[in-house]
This record gives structure tokens, sequence and C-alpha cells, in this order.
């Protein structure tokens, strides 16, 4: 059976999300140990509106699918945003399994931290893990090289994203000219700053 899904490519959302595309799994690929990461937009998500399928994917290269499952759910552990979509966090896997295609050490350091993460989870998959555990087992790893791979590739990865743009309502992902003119000083958690001290208003000229 087919499906439409939606790339995970770095790009406006309004261009990510109109061109859908499915991912082609075959034994063969299987068998070369090839990862796929597949997962549904939130029914919440307003990019769920934008597209004509709000099932996504992400095919690995050097990452098979248990530890692209993984790394995501670690990812969201370090990083945790509730009502962002996994699909932003896939950015994170994309970019490490990257890594790990180029480095073999890279590739090595992941798998390690995913086997040592496992161990002792039930039925040997971290991802059934309690989320009091989960947290535990995060803490237990913080500073480890493993542990400071992930977190440097996702600071970068999850915030820098057109989901997560959509998400946090970001305009800069329009370009500068749209930070500006888009709501640059929407902060509405912030108090407003007494007028003599907002210096001058921007403008074009």
């Amino acid at each position: 059976m087919k499906r439409n899904v939606i790339p995970l490519a770095r790009e406006p959302v309004e261009r990510a999300v109109e061109a859908a595309m499915r991912v082609p799994l075959t034994r063969r690929e299987l068998l070369k140990g090839t990862g796929v990461l597949v997962g549904t937009l939130g029914l919440s998500s307003t990019l769920a509106l934008l597209t004509p399928s709000r099932v996504w994917a992400l095919e690995m290269q050097a990452l098979n699918t248990h530890e692209g499952d993984v790394l995501l759910a670690f990812t969201r552990q370090i990083y945790p945003h509730p009502t962002l979509d996994d699909a932003a966090y896939a950015f994170v896997v994309k970019d490490l399994d990257g890594k790990a295609a180029k480095d073999p050490a890279v590739r090595q350091q992941l798998a390690d931290g995913v086997r040592q993460l496992d161990q002792g989870a039930p039925g040997s998959n971290w991802t059934k893990q309690e989320p009091s555990a989960r947290a535990r087992d995060v803490a237990s790893l913080a500073g480890a090289p493993f542990f400071e791979t992930v977190r440097s590739t996702a600071v970068v990865s999850l915030y820098s994203n057109p989901i997560a743009y959509q998400h946090f309502g970001y305009g800069a992902s329009e370009g500068d000219g749209g930070y500006l003119h888009k709501g640059f000083n929407s902060l509405s958690w912030l108090p407003n700053p007494p007028a003599v001290d907002s210096g001058p208003i921007p403008s074009d000229t």
C-alpha cells in the first residue's frame, strides 16, 4: 500500500510541505540495514493543515530504525517540548545519521550509546522505558561523549528547521525582512520596555 509522506528537508515550510513524496523501502534495502523513521503529525499541528498527508518519513543511511527511534526519544528527553511534533526532532536524527555516515567513530559511538540505553530497559528497548527512568538514564550520561554528540547536534538541528519555526512562531524563517516586518517584537512573555529605551524604529531606508 502506498502512502504519501512529507519530505524532511531544510526548506521554507510552504515548500517543504507542498511536494509530498513516498519513501520506497524494499527488502533489499532492509537487508542492507537502511533505517527508516516514520511518524504522524499531530492533529493540532498547523502543518497538518498544509499537507496532503499527515505521515512523514526519514530514510537513514548509517543508522538502523531502532537506533533512530532511540535517538529521537533521547533528544526529546534532553530538549523537551511536549507539543512539538516528532518530525522536528527527526531533523536531529537526520543530522546524526549524516555524521555517522561520514565518520565510523561517530557511527560506533551512537551505536554503543543506544546499546547502553537498551540494557535493562523493558524488552531491551529504551523507547519502552518509563518517563522517570528515561530522565534518570539521560542524567546519568550527561557529559559523556555520546550525550555531547547528541546534545551539540540537537541544539542546532532542532531549532533551525521549518517545523520548529512554524511551531514557535519564529519569523526569521522568511529571512531578515520577514522577521523584521512579521512579529520581531511580538514577545508577549516580556513586558514592553520604556519608550526611551526602545531605540529607533527600524526602516528600509
